[in-house]
């Protein structure tokens, strides 16, 4: 073997009389030592293009190259790239475009000034965590988030399919109508997109690439996917056939970006190429389990890891500090997420981003143990593309779920949310069976409407939540099929605002809670002139609601039925407001079930624990085995002073304050009856005479 020192030895080195074959060690790129040593070999025939690295030209013309021997695993210093002073940009094309090579590594700082494009597979690029800059960098397209340092993208091959669904496809189908089999195979990969909703060009319950798995007959295909959605009969599908890039991964890097002029403003440009400038390091399109691992970044534009029609991936160990914009749409991100399927973001970090993680028209995908900081932004959202069964576990940071608005069609399904501290979570849009498991909403100076929870009353279930000042309640879809439930939650209250909000409600999105839900073993503090709008049977059961002082407003109720075991209220109450059916205001018939051991105590400004408001209907009032505590003479029981009124009091235990009923509250259409009830101190004077349809005195035991 003939040995060299460098480069410049090996390209001056008489080649008229080496046989083909020969190999040469190489010492260096420049000098012996340097880290660009390499094994080559002479190739008398070839007459490939010299691109410094692997291929050398030495009589620059005519056949003969020296072509260096490798295992597979590429090297920047093999093209005299030692540092970020020399551009990697042709090295590392000549590496990805070698189907010989199958992992690139870096040993030094690189900086490129080209978006590089791929549809290479297997292969690895492990950047060894050294810095990667982009000074000097092309412009981008413009709008482009795909314009990355490093785009691996699959190829459409042409071929496509459109038919119009002959009969309903239901929710969880894995099989899927097409015009004709003959052009499917199994292990093909297609697109499948259902046409759009008229409602927004991006409304699509069904957009994402699919393999097939199995040919059931000639126009129906067995596919890796259950679908989210049910998709009607008439609707119509576009398959498109595709050569997907399979493994090709991203490896420790530490990306810097370029400074981009301060924009400021979410609608005015400060240049016009200015969201051209910027610079991010990796997207993928049309990929199947490429994953990408510890990189790190700063300064980006476009979010660090860009994916669209992607699926089988992991996104770990990542982080993102300080990206270059943050308020211009699709800016400072992570990781964003389109038509993804089967992805896992776990062990992330963000500061002072964007969004840590996006998935738009995303399912089956899980984000786990990742945090964001300086999050106001919203550190993990969805933007409501039809996205399901979607599962965060053990993060922090803002949460946002399908808020993006109908261009996207503000609906999810089946989101799981466990073991998560956010400043707010903001989920009142169309999501369907939202599970929130040990979320936290934790209050933050400066922070608008932290420390709230709003959420959609179609099939949800909270279990151990807390809200510093705020859970709003709202219903914007009725898709569910199982309860609406809080179990073992704690919720502080903001003065004046809607536990569940009010039909005339003019904010945009909150509309009325039309279901049932049940309350068990919560507690809502700090309870000052707050309302329960809505909600159509309330069940609170060991249920407390805490006044923030003695002199707070009890809480005003429109639900048409509420009924309270055990629990109760402390220094608050309830006016019954009449119920919102069929939402005019405060004309229907209320009921409210006062039993099983509910308790009233302290005082409120109201000066009653259970009072009417100005309504017209007719109010049930259902009082049973309950202690109620007047603190002073002027402190109410119960306060009614209109009607019509139909009240039942068996079984209560009343001490102190006084019975406020005003003259004809039980008159036409009421009644009221006091049976097995023990007084001890009540002021009993305002009580109506006695008749067929009042009773009060005979089977209680009154104290004086």
């Amino acid at each position: 073997m003939i040995q060299l020192s460098n480069l410049e030895e090996l390209l001056a080195y008489q080649v008229n009389t080496i046989k083909d074959g020969q190999l040469v060690y190489v010492d260096g790129y420049y000098q012996k030592g340097d880290g660009g040593s390499k094994l080559v070999r002479w190739m008398i025939g070839s007459t490939e293009v010299d691109n410094g690295g692997t291929i050398h030209d030495p009589r620059h013309g005519g056949s003969g190259r020296w072509k260096t021997v490798h295992n597979g695993v590429g090297d920047f210093r093999w093209f005299g790239i030692v540092d970020a002073t020399r551009d990697a940009d042709d090295a590392l094309d000549a590496m990805v475009n070698d189907v010989s090579i199958h992992r690139i590594e870096s040993h030094s700082d690189l900086n490129f000034v080209r978006r590089h494009t791929y549809d290479r597979s297997h292969i690895e690029l492990d950047f060894g965590g050294h810095r990667v800059t982009t000074v000097g960098i092309e412009l981008n397209a413009k709008s482009n988030p795909f314009g990355a340092v490093i785009f691996f993208q699959g190829k459409a091959t042409g071929e496509t399919q459109t038919l119009t669904l002959s009969v309903d496809l239901p929710e969880q189908s894995d099989v899927l109508e097409v015009l004709d089999t003959a052009s499917f195979e199994v292990e093909d990969w297609w697109i499948a997109r259902i046409q759009n909703h008229p409602e927004g060009y991006a409304q699509r319950e069904l957009d994402y690439m699919l393999q097939v798995t199995e040919i059931i007959d000639d126009s129906h295909i067995r596919v890796n996917y259950k679908l989210g959605w049910t998709l009607a009969a008439g609707r119509e599908i576009t398959f498109k056939k595709m050569h997907p890039v399979f493994r090709s991964h991203i490896r420790n890097m530490n990306f810097i970006g370029v400074s981009v002029p301060d924009n400021g403003s979410t609608s005015v440009k400060p240049s016009e190429d200015w969201d051209q400038i910027g610079s991010h390091p990796i997207a993928y399109e049309f990929a199947v389990a490429c994953n990408v691992s510890d990189v790190i970044a700063t300064k980006v534009f476009w979010p660090v890891i860009e994916r669209r029609y992607c699926t089988h991936f992991v996104t770990e160990r990542c982080r993102l500090m300080n990206p270059e914009e943050v308020i211009w749409g699709g800016t400072g991100y992570l990781t964003q997420q389109l038509n993804v399927l089967y992805g896992h973001v776990r062990d992330c970090h963000t500061s002072n981003a964007r969004h840590l993680n996006d998935f738009t028209c995303g399912a089956y995908c899980m984000v786990e143990n990742c945090h964001g900081d300086g999050d106001e932004h919203g550190s993990f959202v969805t933007h409501g593309q039809y996205e399901h069964d979607l599962t965060y576990i053990g993060n922090s940071g803002l949460l946002s779920f399908a808020n993006s608005g109908t261009t996207w069609g503000d609906s999810a399904k089946r989101i799981t949310v466990k073991k998560h501290v956010a400043s707010r979570v903001v989920a009142h849009k169309r999501i369907t069976d939202l599970t929130l498991e040990d979320v936290h909403a934790v209050w933050k100076e400066g922070l608008v409407d932290s420390g709230t929870i709003w959420a959609n009353a179609d099939g949800l279930q909270m279990r151990g939540c807390t809200a510093d000042t705020m859970l709003t309640l709202s219903q914007s879809s009725s898709r569910s099929q199982r309860s609406n439930l809080a179990d073992g939650c704690s919720f502080g209250m903001t003065k004046g605002a809607e536990i569940a909000r009010l039909p005339d409600n003019t904010q945009v999105g909150f509309r009325p809670v039309r279901t049932d839900f049940t309350m068990q073993n919560c507690q809502f503090h700090n309870v000052d002139d707050n309302s329960l709008g809505s909600i159509n049977k309330l069940v609170l059961m060991n249920t407390w609601f805490k006044g923030a002082s003695p002199e707070a407003k009890p809480i005003q109720v429109w639900c048409p039925e509420v009924v309270m075991q055990g629990g109760g209220c402390e220094n608050s109450g309830m006016i019954l407001m009449g119920a919102f059916y069929p939402y005019e205001k405060g004309t229907s018939d209320q009921s409210i079930t006062v039993d099983g051991g509910t308790v009233f105590s302290g005082t409120n400004a109201a000066k009653a624990y259970l009072k009417r408001g100005d309504v017209s209907g007719i109010i049930t009032w259902v009082i049973g085995e309950c202690k109620s505590s007047a603190m002073d003479a002027k402190m109410a029981h119960f306060s009614i002073h209109n009607g019509p009124n139909k009240m039942r009091a068996i079984g209560s235990r009343l001490s102190g304050g006084k019975y406020e009923i005003a003259e004809g509250a039980f008159g036409h259409d009421s009644y009221l009856l006091m049976l097995a009830c023990v007084e001890e101190g009540v002021d009993r004077s305002s009580l109506p005479v006695e008749s067929d349809r009042v009773r009060h005195k005979e089977g209680n035991i009154i104290i004086k």
